[in-house]
């Protein structure tokens, strides 16, 4: 054990410190024990005689009072620093360098080392990068926040503008649909008006009836007595004469009409002209003929029709099924038919399982890029394959249930995929088509699927048919397969370069392509199905009319029914015989010329009558067709669901002027104006639909870049246009969020804790920069009352290190915090800023590659010591001159060198004890230990140093050889002699320098005589 006791004789204290050492395991280090006591102690009286047990020692030494006992250090170091008025552990770590310094190499370093203290740094660093780390999230935040709102809101807009373009679209097909419909409601107005018109025309035309036939009355009157008189005066010859040549008149009319009527008929029918009887004969049988045939060439034109309007049906489903199908490919990636993706749809809906856990075989497995000249021949051998529905374990049972019990109005086939078992795969043939397939990476049924493809599909591809017979399974370019059991198989119902029918690939950008083209081609051969159904309808109403017409001329069977010659000959002979007798009497031409008058005046009455009763009933006709018509359009005007006139009617009048400019409809114009609007209204829906197409392939792009952005966000969002309200939801979360918030959080937790905590550091270190300073001003303070050399005294100098990497950091510490703690809102965040206070803080937490050198930079930059180079000048008393500069003490004697080290050492102890003159009652710790200090150096040197510690009142114990005690001697109270003999055994004299002194003078008599 070691022990050393302490005395005050100002305060008569005592102090006692003891270390006790034992061994545990002979194979380990000693375990200690610390002792420390207000009160005397020896090894003698107080720790010996307790056997072997060392805890009865202890529960000794802990029962003795004022005795405190330690089994550790640092606690036991804080208890005799207390007792000694040691402030710092620097002091003790000097005093223990103070046993073996020799001399002061790097003045700078010794001063570091052993007068100043080190701040303790390490949890201001750990709070400061803390506050950044919570800055630097939310400058994450803020940034992630602002780059996906930059990337929603053109989305989110283009999506509105999907919206809305998407509405006009279906508003406009629905008012094409509702045209027809409306046009009515136009055509009953103004049918309306027509009748209302008509009604007023009707009740002229009855008025002037009615007075016209009371004035023929009259007038028939009035002839009746002409008639009786020309009766009287002989004239019943004449009225039988003018009757039988009105009768022969009307018959030879009527024949002559009917001759015009057959003429005309003739002209139309190819037949030739009316002549004699015998052309009449010919004609007619030529007419039987072409009526008997007639029936038959109307039968083939019926069947003509009916064969192309089926061609025209069947070929514009085709192309509305193309154009579905292009519209379901172009809102996914899918090159699974629309019916297939709708029956999932229907599944998962029902289930409530998510559409991405169920995939078709086919969105999972595409054809490499290149082995292209072999997709249409894949295709073929995968189709119904990739056409499967994969059902995970954990699904199958809902799945199952769901097929059992629902109505799939279609096929379907599903795979129950289990957890592989860790199977290897089968050996591939070289040629095998596996190996130009590529299963999606990304997907959970990966494993799976190259186990069943590698099963099902190692088919090898053969170049040539003499391959292909060599082969057990096989497939050509041209698509023929051949499987076990020489079964070969080659289906060219399709081409096999049809892309429409492709299955396989998570792109489907070539799917839509050839359907794009196949759309062409389908409606170029609809327009060219709709110009043959044209062509045969009017051959069929060429037919018709030629019908009609032979019907006709089937009428006229007698020639005398058209001869118009002969009564007109007898008209000629009958009208010569009544002028005969008009001639032998006045009386009877007067009568007769009256008569004629009036004849001739109820004529043209009638002829007015029959003109009015004609505009009467043709008036009478157009106000029941009109009603009828009216009644029509008004009776599809009801029928027309509420919704469409409520909506759509509105509409088609906004639309009205621009698709009819300064238009004025009639009755008659409606049906042209109708499909003039019809084909304005397609020109605007084909518009809508392209800008859908545009607006749709930008809405995809954008959402697949989103997702590739930020993955974890979308991993349960479709990229889909029907998948827009969740991308919606994205934006208005983020907005509703109040990313201002976010930058003021930012700027707060800037201003308020990084910059404030970097600003901290900063006043913390510069405060600590100001304790160096006093510090060293405190010691020169020291160094002022000690002659280095006659009227000289040692100044230390403080001086700003050169050193480039804490120059640096002090700059950069001044840059984070300059126009930060102003108050200036402009100045208090930006980017710059944030980058000053990063760069510092990665540095401080270590950097990824460069930890250690980061680590070793932070200890140097952080420690205020190193803000410092210290020197010293030697200066005159007189006028604080200087005389010499010292920064170490390199190039100086071996005498000046150990001065310069007791000078500086002195001034360190005083320093770091808190020596302080005036006497007794000082309460400071004043013992030295200095180890062969003296044995090397010059006997001026020497005693300078010990002369020095004198002045300061320290208490030295020297451990030196011998040949310096003339030297010591007279500086040394008692001595202490250690003699080991033969390195095993030490023991230690005290002796008092007296007892010293007379003891050496026996000797030398002894040694004399």
């Amino acid at each position: 054990m070691i022990l050393a006791q302490f005395y005050h004789a100002g305060y008569d204290q005592h102090v006692t410190l003891a270390q006790l050492f034992w061994l545990r395991d002979s194979q380990g280090q000693p375990a200690r024990s610390y002792v420390v006591a207000d009160r005397p102690l020896t090894i003698t009286e107080d720790f010996a005689n307790f056997g072997s047990d060392l805890n009865a020692l202890r529960k000794r030494l802990r029962q003795l009072p004022q005795v405190e006992l330690f089994d550790h250090f640092p606690p036991y170091g804080a208890a005799f620093r207390r007792r000694f008025g040691l402030d710092s552990e620097q002091a003790l770590e000097l005093f223990n360098q103070t046993v073996s310094m020799k001399s002061v190499g790097n003045l700078t370093e010794f001063v570091r080392g052993h007068m100043l203290e080190a701040f303790a740094v390490e949890e201001r660093i750990d709070a400061l990068i803390r506050h950044f780390e919570d800055l630097d999230r939310a400058h994450q935040a803020v940034l992630k926040a602002k780059a996906q709102i930059d990337a929603l809101q053109p989305m989110v807009d283009n999506l509105d503008r999907y919206a809305e373009a998407s509405d006009q679209a279906r508003e406009l097909t629905a008012c094409r649909e509702a045209l027809q419909p409306w046009f009515a409601g136009i055509k009953a107005q103004l049918l309306e008006q027509r009748r209302e018109k008509l009604e007023r025309e009707l009740e002229r035309l009855a008025s002037r009836i009615e007075a016209l036939t009371s004035e023929q009355q009259h007038n028939q009157a009035k002839r009746d007595e002409l008639k009786q008189a020309i009766a009287d005066n002989g004239g019943d010859r004449l009225e039988q004469l003018k009757r039988q040549i009105k009768d022969q008149g009307e018959r030879a009319d009527e024949r002559r009409r009917r001759a015009e009527e057959y003429q005309t008929l003739t002209q139309r029918l190819a037949l030739d002209p009316l002549g004699d009887e015998a052309v009449f004969v010919e004609n007619r049988q030529r007419v039987e003929h072409a009526l008997e045939t007639l029936e038959d060439r109307k039968a083939e034109a019926q069947n003509a029709v009916t064969e192309a309007a089926v061609a025209f049906r069947d070929g514009r489903e085709g192309v509305e099924e193309v154009e579905r199908e292009l519209n379901s490919l172009r809102q996914r990636r899918s090159n699974i038919p629309a019916a297939m993706l709708a029956l999932r749809e229907r599944l998962c809906e029902s289930t409530g399982l998510p559409v991405e856990s169920l995939p078709f075989a086919g969105e999972l497995i595409q054809v490499r890029d290149e082995e292209r000249d072999w997709e249409g021949a894949i295709e073929r051998v995968l189709h119904n394959f990739g056409l499967s529905l994969l059902v995970p374990d954990a699904h199958y049972q809902e799945v199952a249930e769901w097929v059992d019990r629902t109505h799939l109005r279609g096929r379907l086939v599903y795979y129950r995929v289990r957890e592989p078992k860790g199977a290897s795969l089968p050996q591939l043939h070289p040629d095998s088509l596996v190996r130009k397939l590529a299963v999606r990476p990304d997907s959970d049924f990966y494993a799976w699927l190259e186990q069943e493809l590698a099963r099902r599909f190692d088919y090898a591809c053969c170049r040539d048919l003499a391959q292909l017979r060599r082969e057990q399974r096989a497939i050509t370019r041209s698509g023929q397969i051949k499987a076990k059991g020489e079964r070969h198989e080659k289906d060219d119902r399709h081409a096999i370069n049809d892309r429409a029918r492709y299955v396989l690939g998570w792109s489907n950008e070539a799917k839509i392509a050839a359907l794009e083209q196949q759309q062409y081609q389908l409606q170029q051969r609809l327009q060219q199905l709709a110009d043959t159904l044209s062509q045969a309808q009017e051959t069929q109403k060429q037919l018709e009319t030629r019908g009609t017409l032979l019907h006709r001329i089937d009428v006229y069977r007698h020639f005398q029914e058209l001869d118009w010659h002969t009564p007109t000959l007898l008209i000629q002979r009958l009208e010569e015989e009544r002028q005969s007798l008009e001639s032998t009497s006045d009386t009877l031409r007067l009568l007769q010329q009256q008569l004629g008058d009036l004849e001739a005046e109820l004529k043209e009455q009638d002829a007015r009558l029959t003109g009015l009763r004609d505009e009467r009933a043709t008036a009478r006709l157009k106000y029941d067709q009109a009603g009828e018509t009216q009644a029509e359009a008004e009776a599809l005007v009801e029928r027309t669901a509420a919704t469409v006139r409520e909506s759509d009617f509105p509409r088609l009048d906004a639309l009205r002027p621009e698709a009819l400019p300064e238009r004025r409809l009639t009755v008659e114009s409606c049906d042209n104006a109708e499909r003039e609007m019809r084909t304005w209204l397609q020109g605007r829906i084909d518009a809508e639909e392209k800008r859908l197409k545009r607006l749709g392939e930008r809405i995809i792009d954008a959402m697949r870049s989103y997702q590739t952005e930020w993955p974890l966000e979308t991993r349960e969002v479709d990229v889909s246009i029907a998948a827009g309200d969740e991308y919606r939801g994205m934006l208005e979360q983020l907005v509703g969020d109040d990313l201002p918030r976010f930058e003021a959080d930012f700027r707060k937790l800037l201003k308020e804790n990084t910059i404030r905590e970097v600003a901290g550091f900063q006043a913390k270190l510069n405060q600590e920069r100001e304790l160096i300073r006093e510090r060293i001003d405190t010691i020169n303070r020291s160094l002022h009352a000690i002659d280095y050399n006659p009227n000289r005294y040692i100044r230390l100098q403080a001086e700003p290190t050169p050193d480039p990497e804490v120059r640096e950091f002090r700059e950069s510490l001044r840059a984070c915090t300059e126009g930060a703690l102003t108050g200036s809102e402009t100045e208090e965040y930006s980017e710059a800023k944030f980058l000053q206070v990063k760069a510092i803080i990665e540095r401080l937490r270590g950097r990824e590659g460069q930890t250690e050198p980061d680590k070793r930079w932070t200890r140097k930059v952080t420690d205020v010591r190193n803000w410092f180079v210290f020197s010293a000048s030697e200066r005159w008393r007189e006028d604080d001159a200087e005389h010499e500069h010292y920064t170490d003490a390199g190039g100086k004697s071996g005498g000046q060198k150990e001065k310069l080290a007791y000078t500086v050492l002195a001034a360190s102890l005083a320093y770091q004890f808190g020596l302080e003159t005036g006497g007794q009652s000082s309460r400071s710790f004043r013992f030295v230990v200095i180890d062969e200090a003296f044995g090397r150096g010059s006997d001026e040197s020497a005693r300078y140093g010990l002369e020095l510690f004198q002045r300061l009142n320290l208490q030295l114990l020297i451990i030196t050889p011998l040949q310096k005690i003339h030297i010591i001697e007279p500086f040394v109270a008692n001595v202490g002699y250690v003699h080991n003999d033969g390195g095993q055994h030490s023991m230690v004299r005290n002796l008092s320098i007296e007892e010293y002194r007379a003891e050496r003078a026996a000797r030398s008599m002894i040694s004399a005589s």
